[in-house]
């Protein structure tokens, strides 16, 4: 409800009631700038993009705190990465109330972190970050509409994952210490990201039906998703392989330990990869253990693999997440789609010739 009234020193008072009933007042020297206000509030409240005065004075930094504390019972590594994009988030916007901060902003933001050398694939999730940010300050009512956008965002970036070579995976596996070779047959043939490797206990592997059945990740956090917990299923070669070495080197249940009893660590990964990868010719600086699924990948792909069974190997959410990594392995298939034309067109012209018919 929303009235104008002119006050008895010749100024005008508009006010309105919000949807719980709280007035809101100002005064104004000209009636038609009360007029405009309460048909802009009025407006403002059809539309669902209301917000309370003063709730609209919150800013970027208060929200981010409240929203971390909604935001922790996620596990800790989750929060972790949540408050290190929170942090370049403050640096850039912390004053600022909601409301002011615009596109431009958010523009002018991905823009410095780029030239600061960041790539697009690492500006995209602080920016993804905000917008998640925001978007829960529109449902909960304390900002009209939220800034950032596909106009904003910097692009997921399109870098193109290294993909060894069989001699180059199997060059990495004799570089390893014995103790760590099963780790590069998990990623390699298994798919296993690093700490799924150390995570992976020895009841999770079927040995008998060779099937390794991820459930947990280093150190026995379970893993998030239904679909990282897909079974994943190995030849008898590889499952022998990996029984041997559970039998070598015997610990408190993993499959790969540190050889002295113990469930290895990812950094201990990282560290074997780092030391091995200068002795395998044509391996690059910067190959992390984590790239061995791309191998995989590639595997399965020059097999003739379709993108579902790839996506399922990998354990990928969607299948666009496989075609976005890995779609410019498949063969080009321009080819084929001639062939598959010319085939029709040729069974017509065999048709046309053999039963002396016209073309219609």
């Amino acid at each position: 409800m929303a009235s104008i009234n002119k006050r008895p020193d010749g100024r005008w008072r508009a006010r309105y009631r919000d949807a719980n009933g709280k007035e809101h007042a100002k005064h104004f020297d000209r009636k038609v700038d009360g007029q405009r206000w309460l048909d802009t509030v009025t407006a403002a409240v059809q539309t669902g993009t209301y917000v309370d005065p003063k709730t609209a004075k919150a800013t970027v930094t208060d929200w981010c705190d409240t929203w971390l504390a909604g935001y922790a019972t996620r596990r800790r590594s989750t929060v972790r990465q949540a408050e290190v994009h929170i942090a370049h988030i403050k640096a850039a916007f912390g004053p600022m109330t909601l409301s002011t901060v615009r596109p431009s902003h958010v523009r002018s933001w991905t823009a410095k972190l780029k030239a600061d050398g960041a790539a697009d694939s690492y500006v995209y999730a602080p920016h993804g970050r905000l917008s998640q940010v925001l978007s829960d300050a529109v449902d909960d009512g304390i900002l009209a509409r939220n800034p950032c956008s596909r106009r904003t965002s910097p692009g997921a970036g399109q870098q193109r994952a290294y993909v060894a070579t069989t001699e180059q995976v199997w060059g990495l596996y004799e570089a390893f210490p014995e103790h760590l070779r099963a780790a590069v047959l998990l990623g390699a043939f298994v798919g296993l990201r690093t700490a799924e490797v150390c995570g992976l206990r020895v009841e999770h592997v079927d040995f008998m039906r060779g099937i390794v059945t991820p459930h947990a990740q280093w150190p026995g956090v379970e893993l998030k998703t239904e679909m990282s917990r897909t079974a994943v299923p190995i030849p008898q070669e590889l499952a022998l392989d990996l029984s041997a070495a559970v039998a070598a080197f015997p610990g408190d249940g993993t499959v790969v330990t540190d050889g002295r009893g113990h469930s290895a660590a990812p950094w201990t990964l990282d560290r074997a990869v780092r030391a091995a990868r200068d002795n395998v010719p044509g391996l690059p600086g910067d190959f992390r253990f984590h790239d061995l699924r791309h191998y995989l990948a590639s595997m399965l792909i020059a097999s003739g693999a379709d993108v579902k069974v790839v996506q399922a190997r990998l354990r990928h959410a969607s299948a666009k997440t496989t075609l976005d990594v890995y779609g410019h392995l498949w063969p080009d298939s321009d080819e084929s789609t001639r062939t598959a034309i010319g085939a029709v067109l040729v069974a017509r012209a065999d048709f046309l010739r053999t039963s002396g018919g016209a073309t219609a």
